[in-house]
């Protein structure tokens, strides 16, 4: 007789700005290393969008994409970060933020992105949060609309961060991966199948996405009396 197996509780990690709290501890110093990584990874290209995903869901990515933003910003650039998952929008915990208002808003009803944009406790980062759930996120994605709105945003900001759903749950990290500079996939050490990880990297080169790097997260470090998430 087998044991009944017991199902796997998923604790979410803390999303925390680390980065700002905390920005002389080894993990800050990891997201500034991501930070140069990016920079250098397209010396003849300027990158101006970065979307960030991963294969499932719980693998970390909102709090990727919120630290990387903060990084970016204390560097002195003017930083955007959108969030793209209209299903199960986070980032506006992470900011502290009403979802009011946001880029399902500006998608659906064709409102200036500055009716949905929130200042930050950090100087240079600014947000937009995903806005009321609509029953279309993908098909929003795939219109004009979005390009206006991405072209404008492009012009005003010297970096763009969207955090988009999982690669393999929906299609709207692939529509917008297409439309990106670079896609960043986090990977969450012992959580996530490789073959995951591989059908997620399959599915971002089936629409030419140019994949920057992947960003393992939860990785525990075996030479170090740490434990450290990056």
């Amino acid at each position: 007789m087998f044991k009944k197996r017991k199902k796997s509780i998923v604790v979410p990690l803390a999303r925390k700005l680390i980065t700002s709290t905390s920005p002389k501890s080894i993990i800050s110093e990891q997201f500034r290393t991501i930070r140069t990584n990016i920079e250098f990874s397209s010396p003849d290209q300027t990158i101006k969008t970065i979307l960030v995903t991963s294969s499932v869901p719980g693998e970390g990515k909102t709090t990727t994409a919120a630290n990387l933003a903060v990084v970016f910003a204390q560097e002195g650039k003017k930083v955007l970060i959108v969030d793209s998952d209209m299903r199960k929008p986070a980032l506006h915990y992470t900011f502290d933020i009403l979802n009011e208002k946001g880029l399902s808003n500006v998608l659906t009803r064709h409102q200036n992105h500055f009716l949905a944009l929130y200042n930050t406790k950090i100087e240079n980062l600014f947000i937009i949060p995903s806005g009321p759930i609509p029953p279309n996120p993908s098909e929003l994605l795939s219109t004009q609309k979005f390009e206006i709105f991405l072209e404008e945003v492009k012009e005003l900001y010297d970096l763009i961060i969207f955090d988009a759903p999982p690669l393999l749950s929906v299609t709207d990290a692939q529509i917008l991966s297409h439309k990106c500079d670079g896609t960043i996939l986090v990977v969450k050490s012992g959580f996530v199948d490789k073959v995951d990880v591989l059908k997620a990297k399959t599915s971002l080169n089936t629409v030419h996405a140019k994949i920057l790097g992947v960003v393992l997260n939860n990785y525990n470090t075996t030479n170090s009396n740490y434990y450290e998430y990056y």
